[in-house]
């Protein structure tokens, strides 16, 4: 059976990480879950950069509109610190945003913790691609995208991944098809493909 193949960009934006003062951990996070959880073959961009709001725009839209990426995951400056600015480049550079995926993010990471709610992640359009933002911490990266299940394995809350290849679908992307073991995607019936042989 063959899948549509996929690019994704992956980007870590970190001072230390980025001048090299420790190792980061978002990226590798994020391509470990994606090569799990998707049955697509996918090629990754990996740019690991500082938290400066010009160059996350620069990044950005580099991915989208040269490297032609239909995903684009960001990790880390989403806080309320100074030097946080992930969601303002994120949506300096999008045609629409997606709200509902900030929201959700945020109602997961409410589960562990009261300081959820300081967390700014966005989710946009640009072009054909969406983009967005996760914490930087690989647990919550986890826990973000997969949702959180029972002892018995049934999803208490949603994780914002199930919508991501229907998202993409609507926007003209890759059909992303998810191993339901580690996040089940969801689809309209009449959204649903027959697998190609």
């Amino acid at each position: 059976m063959s899948h549509d193949a996929v690019r994704i960009g992956l980007v870590s934006t970190s001072d230390r990480a980025s001048q090299g003062v420790y190792k980061d951990e978002g990226v590798p996070a994020l391509e470990a879950w994606l090569t799990g959880a998707l049955l697509n073959p996918i090629t990754f961009e990996r740019r690991v950069i500082p938290d400066e709001r010009v160059m996350i725009e620069t990044i950005l839209v580099q991915l989208v509109d040269e490297v032609w990426c239909d995903l684009v995951i960001t990790t880390g400056g989403t806080g309320p610190a100074p030097r946080d600015v992930t969601p303002e480049a994120t949506l300096a550079v999008a045609d629409r945003e997606m709200p509902g995926f900030g929201e959700q993010m945020r109602r997961i990471s409410l589960e562990f913790v009261p300081t959820a709610i300081l967390s700014r992640q966005v989710a946009v359009i640009r072009k054909k691609s969406l983009i967005l933002n996760l914490p930087g911490q690989p647990k919550s990266i986890r826990e973000t995208l997969e949702g959180l299940k029972t002892p018995e394995g049934k999803t208490q809350v949603a994780g914002i991944f199930a919508a991501v290849p229907y998202c993409i679908d609507l926007i003209g992307g890759p059909y992303l098809e998810t191993r339901e073991e580690v996040v089940k995607a969801f689809r309209p019936k009449s959204a649903i493909r027959p697998p190609k042989t």
